[in-house]
């Protein structure tokens, strides 16, 4: 059986794949830009002339870009017989929105999402063999 466990946030994904006494890490970097908008006025005077941000442009572009870092994360965990999430903010559950959407086949597989700060590589593999684990005891 292959569990694999995934923590990700904007910047990168690490993808830990646990078969028997095996583990195998991956690491995955996104690509999404940084987007601080600036916005106001371009002169100290009131009324002067105004910069006008187009928020949509920038969140539609950031949109594609998701997508982009979710399709090179799937080839990774296709082959899992069972998956956890975990992440700060809400790149996981916008990664299982996507699975449901548009791979319904490896949503199914998902078990949970949840909620972790970043983390080191080792926490990580601790805290995704450590759920495994615990999921194992509950069946016996």
């Amino acid at each position: 059986m292959k569990n694999t466990g995934i923590w990700m946030d904007k910047e990168k994904a690490y993808i830990i794949d646990i078969q028997e006494s095996n583990e195998d890490m991956t690491t995955i970097f996104s690509e999404i830009e940084d987007y601080r908008i600036h916005g106001g006025s371009g002169t100290r005077f009131k009324g002067g002339p105004q910069d006008v941000v187009q928020d949509s442009k920038y969140l539609e572009r950031e949109k594609h870009q998701f997508k982009n870092y979710f399709k090179k994360i799937i080839p990774y965990i296709e082959n899992a017989d069972s998956i956890v999430i975990y992440g700060p903010a809400e790149s996981g559950e916008k990664f299982l929105k996507e699975l449901e959407t548009n791979y319904k086949k490896i949503a199914e597989k998902v078990k949970a999402v949840l909620k972790a700060d970043s983390m080191t590589e080792n926490q990580t593999k601790a805290l995704i063999r450590d759920y495994f684990k615990k999921q194992k005891q509950r069946l016996v």
